[in-house]
């Protein structure tokens, strides 16, 4: 009997043994348990950090980490595949639009609960919820965040006699100080004021953001290229162009593209992403440049577009894999991780303390804060819904016709916008 109460008392204190192993195992919000997790890397580690997966490995080795890469054409081809197949990673990343996409058709786990359980959201900058719906469900969270701010080459404004542009600036400012800055020889250019782009982000986006109008109303669900305002801002980047003050897509692909251009001096200014600042270091170090926050609006007040990748995590995965995804998630959004985010130079972090990384670079430009604070005060996404790439292409067909090469008015195009983009819209409503 003795001999017996012995075993029990020991199988006791084993169980209470594994009960107080589990107690410390299991932490606040999280599963450690073993689990498996698959995460997608389009771009590989040219695209996301490999110290930061591998701080991940080392840190959660209760997580069985399987890695996904490839170069990003073959990963976002392959991935559409998978999907149909069930076989996608856990968690990955694609752009903001994509990824909206993905929640409407049921690919992606609403995370809102997640980040009410987990975030403190005013450690974050707003655009923590990029990937946000009208109706509040968050389908991912920023891998990173590519703002625009007005880049502007000191030694042609020096040369010229003119003030460097201020964080006070107005378009209104910008569209004068170009027409200031313009030199002509006979009549072809030597060179611009302005680099006039027709791309979204740092073409015709921003200038029907300042003339107060938009592509999108609110719900996303109605095209806003018939306002009068929306048709203003495009009227302006036109005039630019029409009257040569601001570049053309043609002149800059025959200088070599934007940034030659303006690295050489042929364009003074330019709106310019800031992942492109990796670029300008890399292909025109000796250029003198810097930047300041883009021009206040109409209405007074700022608008500064900004784009970005987006980590989803699959509504397919199994409970254990998403609770793992999303830990893998709260480590990329931590300190140590968007520190390392800020220093690659190549996109923002979304964590407000990982600013004082960017701000500090001493790298060019050297007045970061354009970015950093300009999206704080008025950072604003591209009119992102599920269908953005579809109806941006329409859009983009449009403003090379009107605005950039002047074949229709910008009247006639901005109608034909507006009618094709509703479609698209009530088709997928």
């Amino acid at each position: 009997m003795i001999w017996l109460k012995k075993r029990q008392s020991i199988f006791v204190l084993l169980v209470a043994l594994v009960l107080v192993m589990s107690l410390v195992v299991v932490g606040h919000g999280q599963t450690k348990k073993p689990v498996k997790l698959k995460i997608g890397l389009p771009g590989s580690y040219d695209v996301t950090s490999k110290d930061i997966i591998d701080k991940f490995i080392a840190t959660h080795p209760h997580i069985n980490v399987e890695i996904q890469e490839a170069p990003w054409g073959d990963f976002t081809s392959k991935i559409a595949t998978q999907i149909a197949g069930n076989t996608m990673p856990d968690v990955w990343f694609q752009e903001n639009a994509v990824i909206l996409g993905y929640g409407q058709r049921g690919v992606a786990e609403d995370l809102a609960p997640y980040i009410a359980r987990d975030l403190n959201v005013d450690e974050y900058i707003d655009g923590l919820f990029s990937a946000r719906t009208p109706e509040g469900k968050v389908w991912g969270v920023p891998h990173g965040i590519n703002p625009v701010a007005l880049a502007y080459n000191k030694t042609v404004f020096e040369e010229a006699g003119i003030p460097f542009p201020t964080d006070d600036w107005t378009y209104a400012d910008l569209i004068e100080t170009a027409k200031k800055l313009t030199v002509k020889e006979g009549d072809e250019p030597k060179r611009f004021g302005f680099i006039g782009a027709y791309a979204i982000t740092n073409g015709w986006f921003p200038w029907i953001k300042q003339a107060g109008g938009s592509a999108l109303d609110e719900t996303k669900t109605k095209s806003m290229f018939d306002d009068p305002r929306t048709v203003a801002g495009l009227k302006q980047l036109r005039q630019g162009i029409e009257e040569g003050y601001f570049t053309n897509v043609d002149f800059n692909k025959a200088h070599g593209g934007d940034l030659a251009v303006f690295a050489s001096g042929k364009a003074a200014m330019h709106f310019m992403q800031y992942s492109l600042q990796v670029n300008m270091q890399n292909q025109f170090p000796d250029t003198d440049w810097d930047v300041v926050k883009m021009p206040k609006a109409v209405n007074g007040e700022r608008y500064v577009p900004m784009v970005g990748n987006t980590w989803l995590i699959s509504s397919r995965a199994s409970k254990d894999a998403k609770e793992a995804a999303w830990e893998f998630l709260r480590f990329y959004l931590s300190d140590e991780v968007q520190d390392i985010v800020a220093a690659s130079g190549s996109t923002l972090p979304v964590k407000k303390s990982a600013y004082a990384v960017v701000e500090n670079a001493g790298t060019k430009p050297l007045n970061k804060k354009a970015y950093t604070e300009g999206i704080a005060e008025g950072g604003v996404t591209l009119d992102e819904n599920a269908t953005w790439n579809e109806w941006r292409l329409l859009v983009q067909q449009q403003v090379n016709e009107s605005v950039v090469h002047g074949k229709i008015s910008v009247e006639e195009a901005a109608a034909e916008i507006h009618k094709r983009v509703q479609a698209v819209l009530d088709e997928n409503k």
